[in-house]
């Protein structure tokens, strides 16, 4: 290996010449050298003034300050973002093409490009030269033609196969149940010819562009079975991983129950304000009844209850905690036509209904609260399935108390099954004095709570007097 003390000795020796040459003597109007720099220096961007006594004596001019335009704008006449927005001109959702309109019309008019560019672009060549539009299946792509065709038959030979397992069908639920090896053996197998039978449905349009174009743009009948599958796949593959994470970090499951499979997509809201799984949410906004979307992906119509549990109420006696039960209401319809949920119009009608068992809210909302100094409280909403569409007692219901609720007892007493689930968070704010007060509990208002101080061990005291 070379030593490197020679090349460190001639580097010292040049900076040494350097430092000399800085050092020594010369005139006054002389420049000092200047090392490892490209700009030129003050002094030297200065011409060279004569060096006469007359001259010496003149004192150079004063600097020129530039001047300051009295044309430019002040900052409130300049156009504001809306007036230079109206200057882009219209823009049609179904005629844009451009990446730069696409952006234009959601920044400005918040509504996203209907179907694809290319689609677009056919329709806004039609437009300008004032011909009919093209058909979306017909559109001038030979590829996509000859693409077509080819799912066409392939969509003959699902549909055969579905003429097939129908006729199938019909004669195994005409069949004698001792022939098919009992009354239990023919369901099973009836239900299992209907779910190939969903499939097939299901594959005969899975391909078709038709489908997918209707989907993409919000027009799919959510009635046929191909629409419920795709906005199945959809919500799985996004919110219901988001819901999941959620549900998991938050500990929902085991503390209220020991499993949880969600089957249906619920969007929280309260007012206009769309709440996120684990939001916290004001406490002024939560006083009222909020407002629950639910969509299910099966066929038909369903009878659910939704109940709402805070799971973190503080004992300071026993220095643990329990439950409470803030809302119940049971016997409400939904279907994957029919989603939403207004709790709020469902209270008002019970409150005009004449028979107490048209009535729906079996405990009424209690508004969220905590104490200040406490951990925020998670409220958990549930929607469960009823058993079988049956109706459940609304007069036995309303005996269910509101401390110490055990959701496992209530989903177990009244053969319930969790199908969706979703949360919000509440902790101390400014506004939770005011709404404990209108809820009757303006004594607990007042109340504060600290963490105790845990004395150290001996030995840990010990050390810590070391330090």
């Amino acid at each position: 290996m070379a030593s490197v003390k020679p090349s460190l000795r001639q580097f010292n020796a040049c900076l040494r010449c350097v430092r000399q040459a800085g050092n020594t003597t010369g005139p006054l109007n002389r420049s000092p050298l200047r090392l490892f720099s490209t700009t030129k220096s003050a002094r030297e961007e200065v011409p060279a003034q004569p060096t006469t006594p007359s001259a010496a004596s003149t004192p150079l001019p004063p600097p020129v300050e530039p001047k300051i335009s009295t044309d430019a704008q002040t900052p409130a006449e300049s156009p504001s973002k809306h007036d230079l927005m109206k200057k882009w001109g219209p823009l049609n959702p179904n005629l844009v093409e451009s990446k730069r309109d696409e952006r234009r019309l959601l920044r400005r008019d918040g509504i996203q490009p209907v179907g694809s560019r290319r689609r677009r672009a056919v329709l806004r060549r039609s437009a300008m030269r004032n011909t009919p539009e093209v058909p979306f299946e017909q559109l001038p792509y030979q590829c996509f033609q000859e693409a077509r065709k080819f799912l066409a038959d392939d969509r003959q030979e699902k549909i055969k196969q579905i003429e097939t397992q129908t006729l199938r069908l019909k004669n195994l639920m005409a069949q004698d149940p001792t022939v098919s090896g009992g009354v239990e053996a023919k369901e099973a197998r009836i239900r299992s010819m209907r779910n190939h039978l969903n499939d097939l449905v299901i594959l005969a349009d899975i391909n078709d562009p038709i489908v997918k174009k209707n989907f993409e743009d919000g027009m799919g009948d959510m009635n046929k079975p191909i629409y419920r599958y795709l906005a199945d796949q959809k919500w799985r593959k996004y919110k219901r991983l988001i819901l999941e994470q959620r549900i998991q970090q938050l500990n929902l499951v085991p503390d209220l129950l020991p499993a949880l499979d969600l089957k249906v997509d619920i969007d929280l809201a309260f007012g206009r304000k769309k709440i996120a799984p684990g939001e916290f949410v004001d406490s002024r906004m939560s006083e009222t009844l909020p407002r629950l979307t639910v969509q299910t992906f099966e066929q038909g119509k369903k009878l659910v209850t939704v109940v709402v549990v805070d799971p973190d109420v503080p004992v300071p006696k026993q220095n643990t905690f329990t439950y409470r039960l803030h809302f119940i209401a049971s016997n409400i319809p939904i279907s994957p036509t029919d989603t939403s949920i207004p709790l709020t119009r469902i209270e008002q009608d019970d409150k005009k209904a004449l028979n107490p068992e048209d009535r729906k809210i079996a405990v009424p909302w209690f508004p969220p609260w905590a104490n200040k100094g406490a951990p925020y409280h998670r409220l958990a909403i549930f929607v469960l399935e009823q058993d079988q569409g049956m109706t459940l007692n609304v007069n036995e219901i309303k005996n269910t108390k509101r401390a110490g609720f055990i959701l496992r007892s209530f989903v177990d007493r009244n053969k319930l099954k969790p199908i969706g689930a979703t949360l919000f968070r509440t902790k101390w704010d400014e506004n939770m004095a005011g709404v404990m007060e209108r809820a009757g509990l303006g004594n607990l208002a007042n109340v504060e709570f600290k963490r105790q101080r845990v004395e150290p061990l001996p030995y840990k005291r010990r050390t810590e007097r070391m330090r």
